[in-house]
């Protein structure tokens, strides 16, 4: 099986930063696209930024230039730097990843099972 574990989660002030990691483990073959998603309460479940195995990005606009994805594919983890941050990013964040668990097995989306991050004013 294959499973995302989310870390690095809190409490924060406005302004501060946080990292979030997450590491993938597992029936592993290939890892593709990982990243994050984030939900507040209430509301749908959003991109926050993604990062295929070939480098390219894909991120949120209320996030970008905050927020940093990063991978280490060595350690099948992804990780999320979190600068200046908002009372707006207050959400649960998931990891992400596409994984091919085995050559007899497709490829498929897998989440963690998230990480609370509140920032206080």
């Amino acid at each position: 099986q294959v499973q995302l574990v989310e870390s690095g989660g809190g409490l924060v002030q406005a302004g501060g930063s946080l990292r979030l990691s997450c590491v993938a483990s597992g029936s592993i073959v290939y890892l593709g696209t990982m990243g994050w998603y984030r939900q507040a309460p209430g509301k749908q479940r959003e991109l926050v930024a993604t990062l295929t195995s070939g480098g390219t990005r894909n991120d949120a606009d209320s996030t970008k230039g905050r927020f940093t994805v990063s991978r280490d594919n060595a350690k099948n983890a992804v990780y999320l730097q979190m600068n200046s941050l908002k009372p707006e990013d207050t959400a649960v964040y998931y990891c992400y990843a596409v994984v091919k668990p085995g050559p007899m097995t497709p490829w498929s989306a897998y989440w963690g099972q998230g990480t609370q991050v509140t920032v206080s004013s």
